[in-house]
């Protein structure tokens, strides 16, 4: 889960947060499972590319 580590201003340190490091957080929400994508899903290729080295 996703955990605000800390807030300095307008900015927030976080940890858990399901990103490529420094992209800006524009609006913060909860996860609900009646919004969560049901079944699979499809994702383009280039995104598995970028993801490749993160975890």
């Amino acid at each position: 889960p996703c955990r605000i580590v800390s807030v300095e201003g307008l900015r927030l340190t976080l940890t858990g947060l399901d990103a490529i490091d420094g992209t800006p957080v524009l609006d913060i929400k909860p996860v609900m499972s009646g919004f969560a994508p049901r079944g699979d899903f499809h994702e383009p290729d280039w995104s598995k590319e970028i993801m490749a080295g993160y975890w």
